[in-house]
């Protein structure tokens, strides 16, 4: 698997400035002022350098939401049972789920996968089966799952990826749903920024002052535990990580190799995404960050990985509703910038030299 995951990484290229200059130019021919329309602008032009064609489209568009548990759920950190994770499942099958209505407002397909929910589903649902185990263990007491592990739920997430791309895939966005994992993402935020447990720790599902600490107080000790590295983002991820953080993280490095942007979601897609990057740095180039949410570790990540949201709607749900409104405004640029009329073609004057 280790070899698998080092060829995909080795057919992530960078966008190239060549592309970037093209895109611009035509942005620069449209009628408007040079710079109008500010990042939807920026967006058009990123897809250009992404896809590297002259007017491409995007028609096709998929959120892709993991879900897996969390053993250190059994230390109380979360304001949730865990039998949550796998009745949100059911809800996005059934379409009755906050991400299920705004990919709807948005044309996104939703993909459900399984990666380690603690549930037995019905092989005949709607439903990607990809578990790779029956949630995490306790961090707080073991590492969360094996290298091994980790490595099979990363590629699960490029498989994910290669297969939204082989059926018309035009942009990809991550999303999670796994009760207890902004603990896991707040001990990867920590390994990844640097940062004191408690300046990127979070409410979550909305905790009180004693659980935030005692949460704090179960990250640090999983930390101390465990020393993971931030140079082996396998392993870090491996110890104190999620299956569907490992999931996300490969869904991001598939859509790297497959020159696709990926639009990222909240604070658990942002600790995927610091895997991902830390294991293909230019992974960055295909990365859009749709929104900042409240959990304050998200921000730090953020600004690690020197990205600037597009919106702060001062979400927290997760699911990929940040990014399934992000693809919205990614598609707004790249119709910007294929169906208004130049300035020649319109017959109008453009700014004086």
């Amino acid at each position: 698997m280790e070899q698998e995951l080092a060829h995909v990484l080795a057919e992530i290229k960078p966008v190239t400035p060549a592309w970037l200059a093209r895109a611009q130019a035509r942005l620069d021919s449209l009628t408007k002022p040079r710079g109008s329309l500010g990042r939807l602008e920026e967006l058009a032009a990123r897809y250009v350098a992404i896809r590297e064609e002259e007017l491409p489209e995007l028609r096709k568009k998929r959120v892709v939401v993991f879900a897996a548990d969390h053993g250190v759920v059994a230390e109380g950190v979360s304001a949730y049972p865990q039998d949550v994770t796998h009745q949100m499942v059911l809800n996005f099958l059934r379409g009755g789920a906050g991400i299920n209505v705004l990919a709807r407002q948005a044309g996104a397909q939703v993909e459900v996968v399984d990666l380690g929910v603690n549930h037995d589903f019905d092989p005949e649902l709607h439903l990607i089966h990809r578990k790779v185990a029956y949630g995490t263990r306790n961090i707080a007491r073991e590492p969360a799952m094996t290298r091994e592990e980790a490595l099979k739920a990363l590629l699960v997430g490029v498989e994910r990826a290669q297969e939204a791309v082989d059926e018309g895939a035009d942009a990809l966005a991550a999303g999670d749903m796994g009760i207890g994992n902004t603990t896991a993402a707040a001990a990867l935020a920590t390994v990844f920024t640097g940062r004191p447990t408690g300046a990127v720790t979070g409410r979550g599902t909305g905790i009180d002052d004693t659980a935030w600490r005692h949460k704090v107080a179960i990250i640090n000790r999983a930390l101390a535990l465990h020393h993971p590295a931030p140079v082996d983002p396998v392993g870090a991820l491996a110890a104190v990580g999620g299956l569907e953080i490992a999931g996300i993280a490969g869904l991001i490095l598939g859509a790297a190799a497959l020159r696709r942007p990926l639009l990222l979601d909240g604070f658990i897609a942002a600790a995927g995404a610091m895997v991902a990057v830390r294991l293909a740095p230019v992974t960055l180039d295909y990365l859009i960050a749709a929104h900042r949410s409240v959990e304050p570790g998200h921000q730090i990540m953020l600004g690690e990985l020197g990205l600037m949201p597009l919106m702060n709607l001062q979400m927290r749900l997760g699911e990929g509703t940040g990014a399934v409104l992000g693809l919205g405004l990614l598609e707004a640029g790249v119709r910007i910038y294929r169906e208004m009329a130049t300035f020649a073609e319109a017959g109008v004057s453009d700014k004086s030299p």
